[in-house]
């Protein structure tokens, strides 16, 4: 939304006005008590054909729409524009400068000037009505990711959102329909799946290093405080999302590569989880600290706890955590952890026990299996997925591999029912922590269809 629009009242109308259109509830739905014992919700009836192992059509070049180019957008565009066989058509955002920084971007990159979207909160329709996109990647506010979605794949293109890509249960299943009904992708751009050290811990997994996996935990744990206050960027919105809801706001840079890792709807799949919050004090004490006492952000309650402990449970038994906080102070740290019969692997900083090594109980780093386990998606494009800089090098590494997949037309790595599964911990927790830490089953968001074994990224 623009700036000057952009206040809780403002924000939250919109969303309702929008969500109501789109036919789409604004809160989780009602949970049932199962007969287990668990609170479980009922799957739409539907009779739509799987997306699961679809290949892309072949692409010659991938002609890509964008919406939303604050930072992220912004910084995504860059990636794809470094890409080879990648055309910039069109981009969207409520704030003129930013589609006319955008599209100088793509001009810098010897592309023609992209056709520029800003005439208001729903002129991302107009964009996702072209007939000359295959891709169209989303970069908005998260209560806008389901409708500009929606939109997308209606008229026919594959889609693509950040993180995460819904935050109700009924946004997931409208994903999942609609994916399945317009038989094109939505994936969900869960860049921290593409890092160096996830897809060496990816390919160590799949070769059996650590034995039979056990359990695996993964974090937001990211002090974002002065970000949520800012005047500017996500500080407009962000913040909001503490308001009204209470449980694990943003799950899926932690949970993907070690959903990943566990072949989750590739063998296995969540069952249930159950969720707890701490109180919720952190954002009031640097309100307190860094504000004047006139400032309208003074007079907002957050119900959000500062930190979210969840732990899920998959059907083969294995054990996932989920942590998120940004609301105290701490190091930046996803954990990226995952276990089994031979050894660990944790993260921040990278570090591995085998049972039996020559260097005795203890963490020892990763070096001396690079030779062996480096993905070759770093081998061949970590040079310039170092150069492009964008964390590290993975929203490249995504970029590239999601363009190579339309070029070759092959499957994507990650598909609907990832995008749903991977964003579901949010409302989820929320039902789990409202019933008392109740566990909660996860859908089955591709109907059966996570038995069947399929590779990520190669491996």
């Amino acid at each position: 939304m623009e700036d000057s629009t952009m206040t809780r009242r403002g924000l939250l109308k919109t969303a309702a006005i929008t969500g109501a259109a789109a036919g789409l509830g604004s809160l989780a739905p009602s949970a049932v008590l199962g007969t287990d014992g668990r609170w479980e919700t009922i799957a739409p009836a539907t009779s739509n054909a799987t997306m699961v192992g679809v290949p892309f059509e072949r692409h010659e070049k991938v002609r890509l729409g964008i919406i939303g180019v604050g930072g992220r957008g912004t910084g995504v565009c860059g990636e794809f524009l470094a890409v080879p066989g990648v055309e910039v058509k069109a981009v969207c955002d409520v704030v003129p400068a930013r589609t006319a920084h955008a599209a100088s971007m793509v001009e810098r990159a010897g592309q023609p000037r992209p056709t520029e979207y800003h005439a208001g909160d729903h002129d991302y329709e107009n964009l996702c009505k072209r007939d000359d996109l295959d891709l169209i990647y989303i970069a908005t506010p998260w209560i806008w990711h389901v409708r500009m979605a929606l939109s997308s794949l209606e008229h026919g293109h594959h889609t693509a959102t950040e993180v995460p890509s819904a935050r109700t249960l009924d946004e997931c299943w409208a994903l999942v329909n609609a994916s399945e009904k317009a038989r094109k992708h939505c994936m969900l751009f869960e860049n921290c799946c593409y890092g160096e050290t996830e897809l060496m811990v990816l390919r160590m997994c799949k070769a059996g290093l650590l034995g039979e996996l056990t359990h695996g935990a993964g974090a937001y744990n990211h002090d974002l405080r002065s970000l949520l206050f800012s005047d500017s960027g996500e500080g407009l919105w962000r913040r909001f999302e503490h308001l009204d809801r209470n449980g694990n706001l943003y799950p899926t840079h932690g949970l993907g590569p070690v959903a990943n890792y566990l072949d989750c709807n590739r063998g296995d799949r969540f069952d249930y989880m159950v969720s707890m919050s701490s109180p919720s004090v952190g954002l009031q004490a640097w309100r307190a600290a860094n504000l004047h006492a006139d400032d309208p952000k003074m007079k907002e309650v957050y119900h959000c706890g500062d930190q979210n402990t969840s732990l899920i449970k998959t059907a083969k038994g294995r054990l996932i955590t989920v942590e998120h906080n940004v609301s105290e102070p701490h190091p930046y740290d996803r954990i990226n952890l995952i276990a089994g019969t031979k050894g660990i692997f944790r993260d921040y900083p990278a570090r591995l026990y085998l049972d039996g090594q020559k260097e005795g109980e203890r963490f020892v780093g990763l070096e001396s299996h690079k030779a062996d386990f480096e993905h070759p998606l770093w081998t061949s494009q970590g040079e310039m997925a170092r150069k492009s800089g964008g964390h590290g090098g993975m929203d490249y590494i995504m970029c590239w591999r999601v363009i190579e997949c339309m070029k070759e037309g092959t499957a994507p790595d990650f598909d609907v029912y990832d995008a749903a599964a991977w964003s579901a911990p949010g409302p989820l927790s929320e039902i789990s922590i409202a019933k008392g830490s109740a566990p909660v089953k996860f859908p089955d968001f591709t109907r059966g269809n996570w038995h069947t074994p399929r590779p990520f990224a190669g491996v």
